[in-house]
């Protein structure tokens, strides 16, 4: 790095009043259970093996439920940037989310153990309402509702078997709703109480006695397995469950009658009622609970005692959850701590006839404060499931043993990982072979683990050209102004406000809009001259004319036509319904004549021209629709562009049927203008070309979908992506290829970047065309001639990127790892200063966070924006303190 090299004029924006939304829920997709139909089960569960980490579902307090898939590689048991954000299933406005449940499509014929995909699951949600909604993952939307019948929802829980979903409903009874076969319908109504059903938990499955069949004067008990009399009845059966209430108790259900068999009583305290918040059910049938006099208490549940007590916290325990092992429980609440509680086999060779030497007793073994706010949601991956031992997996001979991970999250916003092995698994013999998921620290317990955060993420557009910064909310959209930089001679030190750089406000506030909308806004963009703005919530997109006044505000003029026009050019099929003019995202071009929607419900790609009087559409590409391309969740080399050649031609035979198109998460349009690439969620990359309004060529598929798409301004025709796990591919779309330099890029970009722990948000590229020097003002100034700094740019680096996260920021050379590729094949030998300064870690700065957008404004002029975590709680009520020492 040369050391005369200019600053960085660089905006550090705090004025973007975002607030993202508390966590309330939280979800993994649940373990199949074991076969028993079949001799080999058992001797196959032996040897099953782990290492794949199912999708998290994050429901929050507006309606919205996010999905996030694991960024590791398959295989792999490690993973830095852990769960990413894949999909944002929009709420109904207004709405809420208050539990979230998955279940398995079709339990009978999905694999015993592995992976499961999003089209193999049901989700289902409740907001508070008497109303169940089940969503359709696929299209985003709401599959089908049904009434509870008993007011409103409190709690509701699946069964191990995903055959039984039950709803703890407002008027004091227990609802079984039936999912077989795919289905939702009333099942069983439990006998009413005098109470709200405000947790509810499955008792433990057992496994299906085969009848007994009368063969002559012989009594056949069922050896013969393979009998297809007991095909059609389920392998495993629920007796009980248990619930608790609002009038200070918990109760056991008998789930063949629906009646209560028993009733257990918690404290009180100056004679009001305790809620039983949370409950849960251990594969020995040891009922816990939470209460909201912060105690944990364990019962039997064979004579419904109570066997141990706990006032682990300070107020009220609003959940709980089970290791994967049975013999940790973590819970939590309103006072932010979360306490962890094992349990202590009895000692072998004991000679004493006590009760406590004879069998094994809990005790709280560790407690960590992780969160600012109430703790709302737990999690653990792998999840609990209560097998009778007999049943229970074992891990594949030889494999790691990967700790488990703690899911938490409240109303501070952010999803916390943390390892969570028991202190007991660090004694025995495969402890040398316990791995670190998340690659934290060495240390993999709950009491000694490094935690780290998921960085909640906003939508956020920056006009370069009219120097303007849109931030999308729920239902509204807010545009701020970054204002110019005045010149020297301009600058009047304590007589001109607006020039002095002590008082000076470098921005403005210049459009604040509210939607009328049916769900929460998915999409938004902003023209780079300012002209255009364009909001979309899952049905409809609203597209705004902006107008400059006199006193500095934009005014919006709707373009009510937009409406009919995508109606009529949007096909749809006779199964999908209506047309819906929503988009899941939209582009504009450098010159913003043309805008590039992809509709939310039906996938198809429209170019619309908005340099005419009224919008029109140049032309709509169905590629994302058809799946001809796939072979196995992957795109073949060369079978795309002959068979999708004119994209008029009725897609709808290769379209993914009833499980919806996939939707089209990222875009990109190249800075001339000429090529546009989109891609969807089963990782296909398409390019087109804008000149002729033509489909170009499909880009082989990557691991995962993209988190970012962009083209560098240096070689328009070249395709940076960078994917969730950090890892960098370069695709030249004009010659359909990758470029010589590019094909092993990972491997001489440092490893820093692909072991940080949050993804890469955005890169972005100084703008090609070159203005006069910046001077200080309302700025802060990078200055590179006292140390080196990745912010640093001059007038011949037009390929050096600026990749960012939430927590971090650094600067990618790529000419350098193109020259360097260049002299390697040459022979050519390396200079040693230059080869040492390459092989130098990248510089990470790391003092902004988080860092919710960042782009170039201008040669050596960026706009950073950050929405510091204070400040985002201030705007909460005072979180729970209760002083140990003193009054206060």
């Amino acid at each position: 790095m040369p050391p005369n090299s200019p600053p960085i004029a660089l905006h550090r924006c705090r004025f973007v009043e975002y607030s993202p939304s508390p966590i309330t829920a939280f979800a993994f997709p649940p373990l199949p259970l074991p076969s028993l139909r079949t001799k080999k089960a058992g001797k196959e569960r032996e040897r099953e093996p782990g290492g794949w980490f199912g999708t998290l579902i994050v429901g929050h307090a507006n309606g919205n439920i996010d999905l996030l898939e694991w960024t590791g590689e398959a295989g792999e048991p490690q993973a830095p940037q852990a769960w990413h954000i894949r999909k944002t299933i929009p709420g109904p406005y207004p709405s809420k989310v208050d539990s979230v449940a998955l279940t398995i499509r079709y339990p009978d014929i999905s694999p015993s153990y592995g992976p499961l995909s999003c089209s193999d699951l049901r989700l289902f949600s409740s907001g508070g309402g008497s109303e169940l909604l089940e969503w359709d993952i696929a299209r985003s939307s709401v599959r089908r509702t049904i009434s509870s019948q008993g007011g409103s929802i409190w709690s509701m829980a699946a069964n191990p078997a995903s055959t039984m979903l039950a709803l703890g409903c407002e008027d004091g009874s227990v609802r079984l709703l039936s999912l077989v076969a795919d289905t939702l319908q009333h099942h069983r109504r439990f006998d009413p109480v005098k109470s709200r059903i405000l947790s509810i938990a499955w008792g433990p499955p057992m496994p299906r006695q085969p009848k007994p069949q009368r063969t002559g004067n012989k009594i056949n008990h069922g050896e013969d397995s393979g009998d297809d009399s007991d095909d059609d009845e389920d392998e495993w059966t629920d007796s009980w469950l248990v619930t608790g209430g609002s009038d200070s108790s918990l109760r056991k259900w008998d789930v063949s009658t629906g009646r209560p068999t028993d009733r257990m009583g918690t404290d009180k305290m100056k004679g009001e009622r305790t809620l039983v918040w949370t409950v849960g059910v251990l594969a020995d049938g040891t009922i816990v609970s939470g209460d909201s006099l912060g105690t944990v208490k364990f019962w039997d549940s064979m004579t419904c005692t109570q066997t141990h007590s706990f006032t682990a916290h300070g107020a009220d325990v609003l959940c709980l959850t089970i290791g994967p092992d049975g013999t940790t429980i973590f819970t939590s609440g309103v006072d932010q701590k979360i306490v962890q509680f094992t349990y202590v086999p009895p000692t072998p060779g004991t000679s004493s006839t006590t009760l406590s030497a004879s069998v094994g007793r809990w005790i709280q073994s560790a407690s960590r404060r992780m969160h600012s706010h109430d703790v709302r949601a737990l999690a653990t991956w792998p999840p609990y499931s209560p097998l009778p031992p007999a049943h229970r997996r074992k891990p594949f001979p030889g494999a790691p043993h990967i700790a488990p991970i703690l899911v938490s999250g409240g109303l501070d916003m952010s999803v916390v990982l943390t390892p969570a092995l028991p202190a007991s698994a660090t004694t025995s013999t495969g402890a040398a072979r316990i791995v670190n998921p998340l690659a934290t620290s060495v240390a993999t317990t709950f009491e000694d683990s490094y935690y780290r955060r998921i960085p909640y993420s906003s939508v956020i557009s920056i006009a370069r050209r009219a120097r303007l910064v849109l931030c999308m909310h729920e239902t509204g959209l807010n545009i701020w102004r970054i204002l110019d930089i005045p010149s020297t001679g301009m600058v009047i030190d304590g007589m001109d406000s607006p020039t002095d750089p002590e008082s000076r406000v470098g921005w403005e506030s210049v459009l604040e809009v509210e939607l009328s909308v049916h769900t929460n806004l998915i999409a938004s963009a902003l023209s780079d001259d300012g002209r255009w703005l364009v909001a979309s919530d899952l049905y409809e997109t609203k597209l705004f004319k902006l107008t400059k006044t006199q006193s500095g505000e934009m005014k919006p003029t709707r373009i009510r036509s937009l409406a009919s026009v995508l109606e009529t050019h949007i096909p749809t099929s006779g199964s999908e319904g209506p047309s819906s003019t929503g988009g899941s995202c939209f582009a504009f071009t450098p010159d913003s004549s043309k805008m590039v929607l992809a509709s939310a419900s039906t996938s198809f790609v429209l170019v619309l021209d908005l340099s005419t009087e009224e919008p029109t559409v140049l032309r709509w590409f169905d590629q994302h629709r058809k799946l001809s391309s796939l072979s196995g969740g992957r795109i073949v080399r060369g079978s795309s562009r002959s068979q999708s050649q004119d994209a008029d031609d009725d897609g709808d035979e290769t379209s993914t049927g009833s499980r919806g198109p996939p939707s089209v998460v990222r875009m990109a349009i190249s800075p001339d203008g000429q090529w546009l690439a989109t891609s969807d969620d089963l990782c296909r990359t398409f390019v087109f070309n804008l000149d002729s309004i033509q489909y170009h060529t499909t880009l082989p598929s990557l691991s995962h979908p993209p988190n970012v798409m962009t083209f560098t301004p240096a070689s328009p025709q070249i395709l940076m992506t960078v994917l969730p796990n950090n890892t960098v591919h370069i695709y030249d779309v004009e010659h359909n290829e990758v470029p010589l330099w590019a094909r092993d890029l990972n491997s001489r970009i440092p490893k820093q970047l692909s072991s940080t722990p949050d993804p890469v948000i955005g890169v972005a590229f100084e703008p090609v065309t070159l203005l006069s020097p910046l001077v200080d003002g309302d700025v802060e100034m990078a200055d590179l001639s006292q140390k080196p700094s990745p912010l640093s740019t001059s007038s011949s680096s037009k390929k050096e990127a600026v990749l960012w996260g939430s927590s971090w920021l650094c600067r990618l050379d790529l000419s350098k790892y193109a020259e360097r590729r260049k002299r390697r094949m040459s022979g050519v030998q390396p200079d040693i200063q230059n080869s040492a300064y390459e092989a130098r870690k990248l510089r990470m700065v790391t003092h902004y966070r988080p860092i919710l957008a960042l782009d170039f404004l201008g040669p050596r002029e960026m706009v950073l924006v950050e929405r510091p975590l204070v400040d985002v709680l201030s705007k909460l009520p005072p979180a729970f303190f209760k002083p140990k020492y003193g009054q206060t």
